[in-house]
């Protein structure tokens, strides 16, 4: 099988839609001889910041010398980008050997009577065969959906990292705080240690509660202190007071304040893990993680940023205020129908000085005209274009003096990516 074929069987089975459970997945493990067992995992869930946090603690431990595994979903622009080895993606040889391995065993398992894996099932799959093949030391590994019944929730970590809980995908997971948070707390296991990230207070008192219960003992992080928040090139520098210890000067290149959130969730990552100071410093401050608060242009100013619910609509507005004050910006926004649109619009447009929607390139993606009529509601100054390219072609110009801002979809600033290279600064 090669690359292409691939990626044609993966997607052919997202038809099959998201089925949580772990009946599926575990047998098809089974039957690949468990290489899920063959390295230390670090687990993390979340409903912002779990891609951030799981990128700077891979290149902690990257950096300590251990060749380590990173999983996570969407990717932007290609396949590969889902599973890397110390900051290379899978080959995609690799990818086409390996899915015809995983494909030989879902027919096997589609012969024993049992439902086919779907698409993310698959993917893990994919993922962890590919960690053992390379005889990773750690792997990182970001949940998909939720916890409890994600397909990743068959890992046995040794630690646990959940990132700040908010409300989304409300359908599957539950309609309060409470109840989503207990579904992320779900990758808990029994006394096997937890972080616990920035949390409202019902969602810490859900996930206190889950690891109370299965002897899991808890630090929670957002009783650190983040002092001298300091932006600068490419960058920021924070201070962070936790445990009694003061960490002065800790530098990222990623921007946004909810960054240095998710980068102290990661130093006690690193420090819990066993890792120096220095080396915590240095994986923290070669992290990259692309789509966050990313500068992709300069002239004019193109930054690209997946904010799809409430909270990353008020980090990113937070962090163009802080980074670019006084910015005109010019938006350029597209979401998926089956988020909290409403209140994303509303938090992004209000900001922004004009607004140009477009379409996600997903089949759960908002039609422009339609999302375009909710973005009037908050901002005048709004029109609709059929597709990301055309909004690049007409607004991505070098003449425009506005900062121009991609967000609201993975999808759409992923697709945005491709057509606007990164260049190198």
């Amino acid at each position: 099988m090669d690359y292409s074929e691939a990626v044609a069987f993966i997607e052919s089975t997202y038809r099959l839609g998201s089925r949580p459970g772990l009946e599926n997945i575990t047998r098809l493990l089974e039957l690949m001889g468990q290489p899920q067992s063959n390295f230390r995992v670090v687990h993390v869930a979340g409903t912002n910041g779990k891609g951030s946090t799981s990128a700077f603690i891979a290149s902690i431990l990257t950096e300590a010398g251990y060749l380590t595994g990173l999983y996570t979903s969407p990717h932007l622009e290609r396949f590969t980008e889902r599973i890397r080895v110390s900051g290379q993606e899978i080959s995609r040889q690799e990818v086409g050997q390996i899915t015809e391995y995983v494909k030989k065993h879902v027919d096997t398992m589609l012969e024993q009577g049992y439902p086919h894996p779907t698409e993310f099932e698959i993917i893990t799959a994919i993922g962890f065969e590919y960690f053992k093949r390379k005889q990773v030391k750690y792997a990182v590994i970001e949940v998909g959906m939720g916890g409890r019944l994600d397909a990743t929730n068959v890992v046995k970590p040794v630690l646990t990292v959940i990132t700040p809980v908010s409300m989304d995908h409300t359908n599957v997971l539950g309609h309060d705080l409470k109840s989503i948070a207990r579904e992320k707390a779900g990758i808990i296991k029994k006394g096997v240690r937890v972080l616990l990230g920035c949390q409202q207070e019902d969602a810490k008192e859900a996930i206190r509660g889950v690891s109370t219960g299965k002897g899991a003992p808890l630090s929670y992080i957002g009783d650190g202190q983040i002092r001298n928040f300091v932006p600068w090139a490419d960058g920021q520098a924070f201070d962070l007071v936790w445990q009694g210890r003061e960490y002065k000067s800790v530098r990222i290149s990623l921007l946004g304040r909810h960054q240095a959130d998710n980068a102290a969730l990661a130093l006690a990552a690193g420090l819990e893990l066993g890792i120096s100071e220095s080396i915590i410093r240095k994986g923290l401050r070669e992290a990259k993680w692309p789509g966050r608060m990313e500068v992709i242009r300069h002239e004019p100013i193109v930054l690209i940023d997946g904010a799809h619910n409430v909270e990353g609509a008020e980090a990113l507005v937070e962090g163009l205020k802080q980074f670019f004050p006084g910015k005109r910006v010019l938006l350029i926004f597209g979401i998926l129908r089956d988020k909290d649109v409403e209140r994303v619009a509303e938090i992004m447009t209000v900001y922004a000085d004009r607004v140009v929607t477009v379409p996600p390139t997903s089949p759960r993606g908002m039609d422009p005209r339609k999302l375009k009529d909710i973005v009037v509601k908050y901002n005048r100054n709004a029109v609709f274009e059929q597709s990301v390219e055309e909004a690049v072609r007409k607004y991505v110009v070098p003449s425009t003096d506005e900062m121009i801002v991609f967000s609201g979809s993975l999808y759409m600033i992923g697709e945005a990516r491709r057509l606007l290279p990164p260049e190198k600064f």
